[in-house]
């Protein structure tokens, strides 16, 4: 296991520790594997990843191992063995399974990922990378990203295996690619991503000459597929820390790349002149939400939050009194939010709602101090729906102003308008508001068939439950045979 370094023997000597126990704890199923990797004649080792967070004392139940086994060996080893097994990733080497077992005092479930010892590289023009298998595992290490998943034990004897001083980068929370950054990033460009997202998910320094590659090769993430950009800027989004990976992306040019209207703010100040520019502020207002999850990341939320203001560069006017408004940029944002996602291969679902957080973000702020009616109350509730709770936690942290007064004053008279919402649900199913008539009735009413009427007259009855509240069926039938008359005059 690891030794420490004379340079640093304390930061070493604790990740030294913390591995020894996190390796501990997961002995019974690696050592396990591996003994039946050996019976047949093959080598296992923990690496990447797993090692690496072992190392920082957070090592889960996802375990990745590598191995000298060709994929159909390690198949006829796995089988046996586990409870489930998957192929998806055998075209790139990898055998999934999963393996339930007793550790300690209690029964776990492992997900663990072989893969065969192998070196990948992009064509130029290719979106995929092609792989080749390896003979040694200090030839698979060198293909990895960067040097802090660059280590291996081998399992089970235990042996540490860091040829590329992953631990001595660990210890000092620095970046850094085993070979140079240059033939990293055009071995898949994708790592260029990963750099930003591991520093967003491990708060380390990124080094200077990997920053530099970046600013150099900005324009190879082109070559890679939007599901792979896409996927990668989620984890960066969902991490601790996703400021600092997201300026990294700024600060390099790869934003420009793949999320231009992000940058873009940089060149805006708000109307309020409260901001140094909206690209700061879009930051805050994402740290706020953040603060406001309850149950864990929340990637629709931490979306909204970031893209709330793109549309105000589209937005942006010089008012004749010197003041700079952005006039509707919530939906020209709302418009934008939804192009770009789409061309990421967001779901249709997380595009909708996103995009509909962001054309709702603003209109808090026609509340005031409560000068709203029960039926608009409702119409905010209705708008929403089901992002009711996130469009909540999005304006509050929309609310950034440096003026305390101003921002108790905000808070509160938010506070009033959810004691409002509460009050009125607690008499009416607010969050499900339908007519108080069906389609049905409205047809047998009116004595017609199915056709654009029915929609009218559905539309002219909620318009009325939303103005007026709930209304017993007599009122409801009432109501919809003045409108019918009038519609037919």
């Amino acid at each position: 296991m690891p030794k420490a370094n004379e340079d640093n023997p304390s930061a070493l000597s604790q990740v030294q520790r913390r591995a020894v126990s996190e390796l501990l704890r997961v002995s019974p199923v690696a050592d396990d594997l591996a003994r039946r990797f050996q019976e047949a004649g093959f080598g296992l080792a923990l690496v990447g990843g797993s090692v690496r967070d072992a190392l920082l004392g957070r090592l889960g139940n996802d375990l990745d191992f590598t191995t000298d086994a060709r994929p159909e060996d390690v198949l006829k080893i796995v089988r046996p063995w586990a409870d489930a097994v998957w192929e998806v990733g055998i075209a790139f080497g990898t055998v999934g399974c999963q393996k339930d077992a007793r550790v300690g005092e209690a029964d776990q479930r492992f997900q663990i990922e072989v893969t065969t010892y192998r070196s990948e590289a992009y064509d130029r023009t290719s979106r995929k990378p092609e792989v080749s298998y390896g003979d040694s595992i200090e030839e698979d290490l060198v293909r990895r990203d960067f040097t802090v998943n660059a280590m291996a034990v081998a399992l089970p004897q235990k042996d540490f295996i860091d040829p590329h001083g992953g631990l001595e980068d660990l210890a000092a929370q620095v970046l850094r690619t085993p070979g140079t950054p240059q033939e990293s990033f055009s071995d898949d460009p994708l790592r260029m991503l990963r750099a930003a997202r591991f520093a967003a998910q491990l708060g380390f320094e990124v080094a200077p000459d990997v920053v530099a590659a970046m600013n150099d090769m900005s324009g190879r993430i082109e070559i890679v597929s939007a599901e792979r950009v896409r996927d990668e800027l989620n984890k960066l989004i969902l991490a601790p820390h996703p400021r600092q990976g997201l300026a990294l992306l700024v600060e390099t040019g790869l934003a420009e790349r793949i999320l231009p209207e992000l940058p873009a703010l940089r060149l805006e100040s708000d109307e309020h002149h409260r901001h140094k520019d909206v690209y700061e502020h879009s930051l805050t207002v994402l740290e706020q939400a953040i603060d406001l999850e309850e149950s864990g990341p929340d990637l629709v939320l931490r979306l909204a939050a970031l893209l709330h203001d793109i549309g105000k560069p589209r937005t942006r006017r010089f008012e004749k009194d010197g003041r700079v408004s952005f006039h509707h940029h919530e939906m020209v944002g709302a418009k934008m939010t939804k192009k770009r996602m789409t061309a990421l291969k967001y779901s249709n679902e997380m595009v909708k709602d996103v995009s509909r957080l962001v054309e709702l973000h603003l209109r808090f702020h026609g509340y005031g101090t409560g000068e709203w009616t029960d039926s608009a109350v409702r119409r905010y509730v209705r708008d929403a729906g089901p992002l009711l709770d996130r469009l909540h936690k999005l304006t509050r942290s929309d609310c950034t102003t440096r003026n305390k007064r101003k921002a108790t004053a905000l808070s509160q008279a938010y506070d009033g308008l959810e004691e409002r919402i509460a009050h009125l649900q607690e008499q009416e199913e607010l969050d499900a508001i339908r007519p108080d008539l069906d389609g049905n009735q409205i047809m047998e009413i009116l004595d017609v068939g199915p056709g654009p009427v029915i929609g009218k007259a559905y539309g002219f009855l909620l318009e009325l439950r939303l103005e007026n509240g709930p209304m017993e069926k007599g009122e409801a039938v009432a109501a919809l045979k003045k409108w019918w008359a009038t519609a037919q005059g």
